[in-house]
């Protein structure tokens, strides 16, 4: 089997060691959020271009999950789609760190800290997953002391309906995420570990059409990346990949964006 190398070292240091590794012909697997901002994308993409044996992937591991793909397809069964809301928020034990005068990395701008760059990229590739890029966007920011957001909201728009984002690393919050439909609804657990799925229909019957589960959150995506380090020459595979590096860009560009309308800058940018 290739190498792999696992990047899951603090945010703002994945670009320099990722460049290493495709230097080095290592396929990679890099934690989210992946890269600081496009320019950093850009490179890596570049970069993949010289080095084409090399494979390049990012750990989102909601979006490979057997729920996750029930989504998709029960999404494209509803007549209507009137949007939606993805909500992924827990309390972060280092923030009790911070309230001590701490500064820990996942709530510093020096590493490329916040909510939005922790929690909130799994609810980012719920919606450009399933909706696609959106046309506009703006993010609400809630900050802390050391100058990150703690928790925050973010609204996409699209042609038709708006998609609310909220996420926090600072409170709990044990609402579920809903798709709306006219008078249905499809409703999700959890935004970002998509435990359980169930379909409401017009009359309120509620249906659950995923499995429940209690697995390993990161098998799937581990079996997925597997399937194509194994065989990258599989047409349905390079599909695959081809479909998740360019969910990896889309994302990468709107959480940029998303800091970009609240102000908040990473040391370095």
């Amino acid at each position: 089997m290739p190498f792999t190398l696992y990047v899951a070292s603090p945010n703002s240091i994945h670009f320099e060691q990722a460049k290493q590794a495709i230097i080095h012909k290592k396929n990679l697997i890099v934690e989210k959020p992946a890269f600081m901002n496009p320019k950093q994308m850009n490179e890596i993409i570049d970069l993949l271009k010289q080095y084409p044996d090399v494979l390049y992937f990012e750990a989102a591991r909601n979006i490979h999950t057997s729920n996750f793909h029930v989504i998709q397809e029960k999404l494209h069964e509803l007549p209507t789609v009137q949007g939606a809301q993805f909500t992924y928020s827990k309390y972060s034990s280092r923030y009790d760190k911070v309230l001590e005068g701490e500064e820990p990395n996942v709530f510093s701008l020096n590493f490329a800290g916040g909510a939005l760059q922790d929690l909130g990229v799994y609810t980012v590739y719920d919606a450009i997953g399933l909706f696609g890029k959106p046309k506009e966007l703006v993010y609400y920011p809630q900050l802390v002391r050391t100058g990150v957001d703690g928790k925050g909201t973010a609204v996409l728009g699209y042609e038709k309906f708006n998609v609310i984002l909220n996420f926090s690393k600072i409170s709990n919050s044990y609402t579920t995420s809903e798709i709306y439909g006219l008078k249905d609804l499809i409703q999700l657990d959890d935004a970002g570990e998509i435990q359980q799925v169930n379909y409401v229909n017009d009359v309120g019957e509620s249906f659950m059409i995923g499995e429940k589960s209690n697995k390993n959150p990161m098998l799937p995506e581990a079996k997925d990346f597997a399937r194509i380090i194994n065989d990258p020459e599989d047409s349905s595979n390079q599909k695959d990949y081809r479909r998740w590096l360019d969910l990896s860009v889309d994302v990468n560009n709107v959480l940029f964006k998303l800091r970009q309308s609240a102000h908040i800058m990473f040391k370095g940018e």
